[in-house]
């Protein structure tokens, strides 16, 4: 590793969907955290940084520096590492040292933009949360990354206030983001949300997936009882003959329909869950649930299905004429 050079990679890289909750984990006893994530790398200081902090500071809010982010360190001196970063400093998580067989004390070699090698000793290595970390893969001090990189953006800014969300406190942070109109100010729900956004967009879709193959299982299941029926066309006569009544013809379609449709759902959406766990495990994902509620509405849907699928052949059964049915080979 000490002979490589490894491509910068730091603070806030690709942690888009890394959600306000997974920042907040990190906080000692839940306390609130200020955290600057940068867009490229660690937590620098762009001017939207520095403007937002003053005018926090001023108007009343409680703003925190990094030193009270606390991670699951596995490696290092704990959380002196954040004071012990100087210039040559860092700290990695244990998948980017297990990948590059990193240990306390390794040294990072780093191509930065300027074209020159910068090496960083590791100081600590931490195990991310479930969720994704607040912190990249490799992270330094934001006073090298400054001088090493230039024009550095922030991603995110998170804050605590004095009295928690209220309208005052709300109307005073967008007073102060006037100056920079990319900004946005959002609570902790509305972020959730946001982030959640683009997944629930990929539901959507899933979902409408669902529908139409729902649709087809639905011309599928009306295709099966209608060529059941003419095969049993005689065994329906003979069963009219002896007494059954159109209803009762009718009733036994039906069954036939959504014990059919519970059938598909029965090995569907076991098959679903399983596919899914998989999926979760082959990417790492930070906890599986079972969306039982979604599940239940599922089967119901199976039998809405079988009976709507049922309503045709059913009709066209208990409409046989007898004498017919008992001549038909």
């Amino acid at each position: 590793m000490s002979g490589g050079i490894v491509s910068p990679v730091f603070v806030g890289r690709d942690q888009e969907l890394a959600t306000l909750d997974a920042a907040m984990a990190v906080a000692s006893g839940g306390d609130p955290v200020f955290a600057l994530i940068g867009g490229e790398a660690g937590i620098g200081k762009t001017r939207l940084a520095e403007e937002f902090t003053t005018r926090a500071t001023t108007a009343g809010f409680a703003v925190l520096n990094g030193k009270q982010v606390k991670v699951n360190w596995i490696a290092g001196s704990g959380q002196s590492v954040f004071e012990n970063l100087g210039a040559n400093g860092a700290f990695v998580d244990k998948n980017f040292a297990k990948d590059h067989k990193l240990a306390v004390g390794s040294p990072i070699k780093t191509l930065v933009p300027s074209g020159e090698t910068q090496t960083f000793k590791v100081l600590g290595i931490f195990k991310p949360p479930p969720g994704g970390s607040p912190f990249g893969p490799v992270t330094i001090a934001s006073a090298e990354f400054d001088r090493l990189y230039t024009q550095p953006q922030d991603l995110f800014i998170f804050i605590d206030t004095t009295n928690g969300v209220t309208k005052q406190n709300t109307a005073a942070l967008k007073t102060s983001l006037k100056g920079f109109p990319n900004a946005k100010v959002q609570t902790i729900s509305q972020f959730k949300t946001n982030q959640a956004g683009g997944l629930d967009s990929i539901l959507n879709v899933l979902y409408v997936l669902l529908a139409l193959s729902v649709i087809v299982s639905l011309f599928g299941i009306v295709n099966t009882l209608v060529l059941t029926v003419f095969e049993r066309t005689r065994e329906i006569g003979m069963l009219r003959a002896v007494g059954m009544t159109r209803r009762q013809v009718r009733r036994m379609i039906r069954y036939e329909s959504i014990i059919t449709a519970l059938l598909g759902a029965a090995l569907g959406i076991p098959l679903g869950v399983v596919l899914a766990l998989l999926v979760g495990v082959a990417i790492k994902y930070a906890a599986f649930t079972v969306p039982v509620g979604t599940l239940v509405v599922f089967v119901f849907v199976a039998i809405l299905v079988g009976l709507v699928a049922a309503i045709f052949p059913a009709r066209r059964a208990s409409r046989l004429n007898v004498l017919e049915a008992l001549q038909y080979e």
